[in-house]
């Protein structure tokens, strides 16, 4: 397969990217929702909450879809660009994040894997560290929405920031997405596969 044929899956990315946000929209309000039905109980609010609740579900099992795929797709792209890099199957790239304990960190060092075989302009103190910041917002998102589901429903600091720490992990997620994709669109312009990085 030449360069000329390679293309970086940009519309994959940009779908992924664009589910992403919606989905955080909707776990915003779907928060919102269910706080407001734990404090003022009615039947409307009851309903409220449920119908936003199952909106969230399915934009965000889209949205998780769309990604695996854009990480699927980027994880086959970085191998044509460095075919020696060691990089997991499509299968573990996928099962990682399905597998307890195991998802707490092994995904982050796929994603970080990925990126620094798409390119040798990886940039290993930049790049790392919004691979890291979106991991933390994503991860201290889940602790904070666990709290809140069993601890302090009714609490609004707790949901401001919950929805805080969602929204920062969807825009850092977004643009870990953008930063990967465009590395490998600039690197598929050229002919030679790059040397991917050591790992930090």
């Amino acid at each position: 397969m030449t360069s000329a044929t390679r293309k970086a899956p940009w519309t994959v990315a940009r779908s992924a990217q664009a589910a992403v946000v919606v989905a955080t929209v909707a776990d915003v309000l779907r928060a919102a929702a269910v706080r407001d039905d734990y404090l003022h109980r009615t039947e409307a609010s009851l309903h409220s909450s449920g119908v936003i609740s199952m909106v969230f579900v399915y934009l965000m099992t889209l949205a998780i879809v769309l990604f695996l795929v854009w990480l699927v797709r980027s994880r086959r792209i970085a191998l044509e660009l460095s075919p020696e890099a060691s990089l997991p199957s499509r299968g573990w790239t996928i099962g990682a994040w399905f597998v307890p304990v195991v998802n707490l960190w092994v995904p982050r060092r796929f994603v970080l894997d990925i990126g620094r075989a798409s390119s040798a302009s990886w940039e290993q103190k930049r790049d790392t560290a919004l691979v890291n910041l979106w991991w933390a917002a994503w991860a201290a998102h889940v602790v904070v929405r666990l709290v809140g589901g069993q601890v302090a429903q009714g609490s609004m600091t707790l949901l401001v920031t919950g929805s805080a720490l969602t929204i920062a992990a969807a825009v850092l997620l977004a643009l870990v997405i953008e930063r990967i994709t465009r590395l490998q669109s600039t690197a598929l312009k050229t002919t030679a596969p790059v040397t991917p990085l050591a790992r930090a």
